[in-house]
């Protein structure tokens, strides 16, 4: 676990000069506000968006201090860039920006997968720059400059996961920077990262849009009782569905072999439970059901529920 960063914050000095936002969709905007109204963080926060909707959008709403009209533009003269695009962009957008990075900057990233961010990334890097992989646990079923808020990382975890070799001060300020957005640090490596969130993340998503997809398929009365008589369950499967398609196409398909993995452990799991319930196994059925009631027991004691 990282250590909380408080040295210049207790001085209340910036931790960086300038932070440039790439990518104002939920988790872009949110940083943004953070930043904008901490102080702590940066004495100048620049944001950018490929979209010039968003732009616009985002010059209206005052998140940051400056909206850059050009990556490059965005980029310059900036200690601390944070890329907050989809991972399927991020080698694309790494690519375009960073010969426009001043030298000893920071570039981070927001990416839900780490090994194909880092694969996409490293190659791309100059030496006289750092990168430091990470990604905030949060976020909503909403996108968009509109959705950020500047609270949502409050008390959750941001996972770092730094490359072998880099500069432990780089680290520690990408850490520093998250301390002040109100979450948690902890270091790992990036294929435990991996694996890791394809069972807690990306297979309840692939779960939820196979089960609404399925509601959907089902033919007249049904799918319309099915949407007339949701209960809480299914309506919370709806919630996590109505998560942004593009970002969650690119989380599956640069992660895929631990989530294909966590699928087949589940597919599993799942025959056993139908094996269960068709030959009458109440122990059975009970000890899953208890089970999942611990989990959720366990997520409210330790305020992640």
């Amino acid at each position: 676990m990282t250590e909380p960063l408080v040295e210049r914050t207790a001085a209340k000095e910036p931790l960086f000069e300038r932070v440039a936002v790439i990518g104002l969709g939920l988790i872009g905007s949110s940083l943004a506000r953070r930043a904008l109204q901490s102080g702590t963080i940066a004495r100048e926060v620049v944001a950018y968006d490929a979209s010039p909707s968003v732009r616009a959008r985002v010059v209206e709403l005052g998140i940051a201090h400056r909206v850059a009209e050009t990556v490059a533009d965005a980029v310059q003269g900036a200690d601390c860039v944070v890329l907050c695009v989809p991972v399927g962009a991020m080698g694309v957008v790494a690519a375009e920006l960073i010969p426009h990075m001043q030298p000893g900057a920071i570039l981070t990233d927001v990416g839900s997968t780490k090994q194909s961010v880092i694969r996409e990334i490293e190659p791309l890097l100059r030496p006289d720059l750092h990168f430091v992989p990470a990604h905030p646990l949060a976020g909503t079923e909403y996108s968009g400059p509109d959705a950020g808020f500047s609270t949502l990382f409050e008390g959750r975890w941001t996972l770092l996961t730094p490359l072998e070799g880099s500069d432990p001060e780089a680290t520690a300020r990408v850490a520093g920077l998250w301390q002040l957005c109100g979450a948690m640090t902890r270091e790992m490596d990036a294929p435990h990262h991996d694996k890791a969130l394809a069972i807690v993340s990306h297979l309840p998503h692939l779960l939820a849009f196979t089960i609404c997809g399925t509601a959907d398929d089902l033919e007249g009365e049904s799918r319309n009782e099915v949407l007339q008589f949701a209960a809480s369950g299914f309506r919370d499967f709806t919630r996590i569905a109505a998560s942004d398609p593009v970002m969650w196409r690119d989380v599956f398909l640069n992660n895929r072999e631990a989530l294909l993995e966590m699928l087949a452990r589940f597919t599993e799991d799942a025959q056993a439970m139908a094996r269960a319930i068709r030959w009458g196994d109440e122990a059975f059925i009970v000890d899953r059901i208890e089970r999942g009631r611990r989990i959720r027991r366990s997520l409210i004691e330790i305020k992640q529920a």
